[in-house]
């Protein structure tokens, strides 16, 4: 990304017109003059380490992003990205294996910054591990939540409408390139956006309100004989200090109808049943 703008002044100026500061506003936010921030957005001026991190917690940048700022300015990088399975992590490994089994009987998935499922409950090993064998798409893809959602061999073939759910993804994906809150969400939506029938999705989510749609938009899925609906929701780490925290969601499935709920405990009481019957 530094080489893309430039080093460390264009960066910082990619960054700063990103978050639609005047040089003026983000000197003023960071404590500085107008000047020296002119100085080294030109290049004229080399900042310290201790500026970098300052421009860079101001403009709100993300744990890898401040790195990469850190990077083009000639100094070492000041958060780690580690494995999941690193034993630093291991405390928040634990904190996610609880919030996975008390989830159960509804899915729950762990997911990367690419929307590569990571980890996962029991329940959302059975009811997706039984779908994928049905699915028309490369193996590789089938491992990224999304590309599973929009691909058209992937769970659209047994989805029941749905057009607002997956347009909602959409939209927070532009959210996330826009405000470069994820480094793969613009060419992760880009990729979606190339599948059949999906840029023609682009606004349902908005139509969906204006017809008087539900308060949030659901998953409906036509599963053998079973007609199952789950709402999701999205939670991340609080002030975590490692990038691969920071880039880590977990998504909760919800049963959005009563018979869902019983499906999913019907499900949870035999193991041996089949997600179909």
């Amino acid at each position: 990304m530094s080489r893309m703008h430039g080093g460390f002044p264009g960066l910082l100026k990619h960054w700063r017109g990103l978050r639609r500061l005047s040089q003026l506003g983000l000197a003023t936010e960071a404590g500085i003059s107008a000047r020296h921030l002119c100085f080294l957005e030109t290049g004229r001026s080399a900042p310290s380490r201790e500026m970098v991190v300052l421009l860079a917690r101001v403009l709100g940048l993300p744990l890898a992003e401040q790195n990469a700022l850190l990077v083009a300015a000639g100094f070492a990088p000041l958060y780690a990205a580690r494995d999941l399975g690193a034993p630093e992590l291991a405390p928040a490994r634990q904190a996610l294996d609880i919030m996975l089994a008390h989830q159960e009987p509804y899915p729950a998935l762990v997911l990367d910054e690419s929307w590569g499922v990571r980890l996962r409950n029991t329940a959302a090993a059975r009811l997706f591990g039984a779908l994928r064998p049905l699915y028309d798409m490369p193996q590789e893809l089938a491992v990224n939540a999304l590309h599973s959602l929009c691909h058209p061999g992937g769970m659209r073939r047994f989805m029941i409408g749905g057009e607002d759910f997956i347009a909602s993804f959409l939209q927070m994906l532009q959210r996330e390139a826009n405000q470069g809150l994820n480094a793969a969400a613009a060419k992760l939506r880009a990729d979606l956006l190339a599948y059949p029938g999906i840029p023609e999705l682009i606004g349902a989510e908005d139509a969906a309100a204006e017809a008087g749609a539900g308060p949030m938009a659901v998953l409906r899925l036509k599963v053998g004989v079973n007609e199952i609906a789950f709402f999701v929701t999205l939670t991340q780490f609080a002030m975590p200090r490692d990038v691969t925290l920071q880039q880590v969601k977990i998504e909760f499935f919800f049963p959005a109808d009563d018979a869902t709920t019983q499906w999913a405990q019907r499900l949870a009481a035999d193991p041996q049943r089949s997600v179909f019957d």
